[in-house]
């Protein structure tokens, strides 16, 4: 037993060390030999020597190899190799990959998160948000624009063009702002704070648009008639993608456009003739130019010799004859400009194609290799400026609000979501700091923007839920002093738009990671449609056994780190932050070799089995988010007092990353061979003498935990009193001091409850020593006046809180005449 025991852990030793296959031979034959030594040449060790030879003279001796196993695999693989469409293969290679990979190769080189500089605004981008920014937010009023006006006001859009809202990504050669990622998202998160509409309304043209193609693949021409018109906000623009037969699935679009002759401006010219039908297109309405997705044709060849020559696009003037625009859609009580569009036989020059006819039939490529950086940015800074503004008013309103004599934010059961809206946006806030800084740096990471995209407006959902549950009836209550009544009915808008998120979850995520980001996978499918069958086979050979390497790697690194707790692995980090290094490594390799071996036994099918492919997302995404946690903590200073946010935030995804690995365990196929990864995790069932031996002789790490009821309670305090941690969490967001506005009336209640929160304690200390009758402090003030318990000054300071709290808990109400809708849609 002593013996076997010794040749795993050095055959172990050999696969997490990545030693070569030869010199793997070369020890476990020395093992061999010493064993023959010592126990005498039986039968059983007649056994080994051959099958010892058998097996490492067949992977050794490279034609045997390739003629018995490489080949063979070869033949299988291919064989069960899925078809791919253009458009997903060109999805699939947008954008590059960044820290993604890292997670996925089992082995995170630290170094590259580390080396990342971190996110800064220049001095005129903050000028910028200090100046015009907060001006735009004090000019909006959320509710007159979505109950009365359906629509910001003019003197609102006036200014947004002045001040050129709509060209921050436009160079300043061509009269745009030219601000750097971090800066666009800092904008749009600090306006989404205020309203939606304004935030939809500037980030559009600032993402997916034609700013956005026309930088990437514009001809100088377009670039020089166009760009300064965006920047300047005499063109507004829209792109016109989806449709009601294309959806998610984009690359379905019937819309259609046939390459042609026709008249343009009396002449005859060469062109295009589109017909079109598109819906949920943001701006479109009041669009002066549309940015057009379309399949174009060539039946008559007069481009080439293809017929169906692909999706291409085109920026089209809205006023050209046969285009039917301005109708709205209603999107969930949201006044941003969104609605369908039309085109009847449009005639187009080929000049109006973005790129000219140079780039015919690459819309697709264009299309996914500017989104792989606008995903990460617009939506996932609406969603932390939701978060923020949640976290610090409805944390204030939980201080303000009483029940049974007692702060809201006492109960446990307050408490709990509190903690949740806390860590959850100090998590958010991390993520999208530390992908803008990758962003500015060159980087555009298709799988980080889809994880940023789905995981922030998923969990920007699961915060406001949080704040509705805790606003109670100020929440549900729709008026002008309802902060967070809108916000609540316009979440399923960033769940939907620019990849559904189950579809984004369950097919994006993981389906592009596996193949973008996995070390080998990519070369294997090159070696497999090579032309040249013998290179072909020769290639996919040396790919295959790297790749055997690889996983067997992973496997030893994740038992190892299992049995130790990833105690003895090099990791960056402080006392405070090691140990989630260490876990992140432990549960990226673990990661790693479930990945290998669902792909293994899957394959192709892995593409349509979107549960599995969920909780692969999950468990990546939870890894990238805790690593962007720990980067941005170590940004911040590592400060002291922010230590529960850090802790809450790592142990909530780590804990999540390793219930989504399990989950993966119990749907994998093969269960006679699953044992063999189970065992990394220590979830199967042992006999008891065994499980004895395994915990003297491997003591097992600890499972990673969900924050326990101290976390929670020391991470719920920081949203109940003035502090700097409370600041620096909320920062960035618009907030407004004034009685006369929502948040306005909590901010000043907030400050006047805690002013009189001694005077309070004064009192109940009295009432304990009954020299006060019971009851709430607050109604006792005269009785305690009176008996001097507390001073004249005193007393005003409670009485100033009180008024400040009926303001800000005050709902609306309306007479049955007021309720009339009064909007445009009347």
């Amino acid at each position: 037993m002593l013996w076997f025991i010794a040749l795993i852990l050095i055959v172990l030793a050999a696969c997490y060390r990545r030693v070569s296959l030869l010199i793997t031979t070369a020890i476990i034959g020395i093992w061999l030999a010493a064993y023959i030594l010592t126990q005498g040449l039986t039968p059983f060790s007649q056994g080994l020597w051959a099958a010892f030879l058998l097996i490492f003279m067949l992977l050794n001796i490279n034609g045997l190899r390739l003629k018995l196993i490489s080949r063979p695999l070869f033949k299988l693989m291919k064989a069960a190799l899925p078809p791919m469409s253009q458009t997903e293969r060109e999805a699939l290679e947008a954008g590059t990959v960044w820290w993604d990979a890292e997670l996925f190769s089992g082995k995170p080189n630290w170094k590259v998160l580390q080396d990342l500089p971190a996110a800064k605004l220049s001095a005129e981008e903050q000028a910028f948000i200090d100046g015009p920014v907060e001006t735009l937010c004090s000019m909006l009023n959320d509710w007159d624009i979505t109950r009365n006006r359906m629509d910001l006001p003019a003197e609102v859009w006036d200014y947004i063009k002045q001040q050129k809202f709509c060209g921050m990504i436009i160079p300043k050669q061509y009269g745009g702002l030219e601000f750097s990622e971090t800066a666009h998202s800092e904008v749009v998160m600090k306006i989404s704070s205020r309203s939606s509409t304004a935030a939809v309304t500037v980030m559009v043209p600032n993402s997916l648009g034609p700013a956005k193609l026309l930088l990437a693949y514009g001809t100088e021409a377009q670039k020089n008639h166009y760009l300064p018109r965006l920047a300047r906000g005499e063109e507004i623009p829209a792109f016109a993608l989806t449709g009601p037969h294309a959806g998610s699935d984009a690359g379905a679009m019937p819309d259609n456009g046939v390459v042609c002759y026709g008249d343009f401006k009396g002449k005859k010219t060469l062109g295009i003739r589109l017909n079109w039908e598109k819906r949920y297109i943001t701006l479109g309405p009041v669009a002066t130019v549309l940015g057009l997705a379309f399949k174009l044709y060539d039946p008559d060849h007069l481009l080439g010799d293809k017929d169906a020559i692909g999706i291409t696009v085109a920026l089209i003037p809205t006023k050209t004859p046969g285009i039917s625009i301005g109708r709205r859609h209603f999107p969930l009580d949201s006044a941003f400009q969104n609605g369908p569009n039309w085109g009847k036989d449009v005639f187009i020059p080929m000049d109006w194609l973005i790129g000219g006819v140079d780039q015919v039939g690459n819309g697709w490529k264009m299309l996914m290799q500017c989104l792989a950086t606008g995903r990460a940015i617009s939506l996932p800074a609406l969603s932390v400026g939701g978060a923020k503004f949640t976290c610090r008013n409805t944390g204030a309103y939980a201080r303000i609000r009483k029940q049974f004599n007692v702060p809201i934010s006492e109960f446990e059961g307050i408490e709990e979501p509190l903690a949740h809206m806390a860590g959850q946006t100090y998590l958010m806030d991390a993520a999208r700091k530390v992908t803008c800084a990758a962003l500015d740096q060159g980087e555009k990471p298709s799988v980080i923007s889809a994880i940023l995209k789905y995981e922030l407006t998923e969990r920007m959902r699961k915060i406001i839920n949080d704040g509705m549950d805790i606003q109670g009836g100020s929440g549900i209550c729709m008026g002008p002093r309802n902060y967070l009544g809108r916000l609540y009915q316009v979440i399923p808008v960033s769940i939907t738009v620019e990849g559904a998120n189950i579809l984004t979850r369950t097919m994006m995520i993981f389906g592009q990671g596996a193949i973008r980001c996995h070390p080998y996978i990519q070369k294997e499918m090159a070696a497999l449609n090579q032309t040249d069958a013998g290179q072909a086979i020769r290639q996919f050979d040396q790919v295959l056994f790297e790749h055997i390497g690889f996983f067997m790697r992973n496997y030893a690194a994740s038992y190892w780190m299992r049995l130790t707790n990833a105690r003895f692995i090099d990791v960056p980090g402080d006392e405070n932050t090691r140990s989630y290094y260490r876990q992140i490594a432990r549960l990226s390799a673990g990661f790693a070799v479930l990945a290998d071996f669902a792909l293994l036994t899957l394959g192709g099918a892995l593409k349509r089995k979107e549960r599995i492919s969920g909780h692969f997302a999950d468990v990546l995404s939870n890894l990238y988010l805790c690593s962007c946690v720990l980067k941005h903590f170590e940004n911040q200073g590592s400060r002291p007092e922010e230590l529960p946010l850090l802790h809450w935030a790592c142990q909530q995804t780590l804990y999540q990353a390793q219930q989504s690995l399990l989950a993966i365990l119990r749907k994998l196929p093969m269960p006679q061979v699953v044992w063999f990864v189970r065992a990394l995790f220590s979830i199967l069932p042992m006999r008891p003498i065994t499980a004895v031996l395994t915990a003297i002789v491997f003591p097992l790490g600890k499972p990673c935990n969900p924050p326990d009821d101290r976390l929670v309670h020391e991470t719920a305090s920081l949203l109940l009193t003035e502090n700097p941690v409370r600041d620096r969490l909320t920062q960035g967001i618009y907030i407004n001091t004034k009685p006369a506005d929502a948040t306005g009336r909590v901010e000043v209640a907030f400050k006047t409850v805690l002013a009189a929160a001694p005077v309070e304690a004064k009192i109940c200390q009295a009432q304990k020593q009954k020299k006060l009758a019971k009851g709430d402090p607050s109604n006792t003030v005269n009785e305690a006046l009176a008996k001097g318990v507390i001073t004249q000054q005193e007393a005003d300071l409670i009485d100033e809180a009180n008024h400040a709290r009926l303001a800000a808990i005050t709902v609306d109400d309306f007479s049955p005449e007021e309720l009339t809708w009064s909007g445009q849609g009347d």
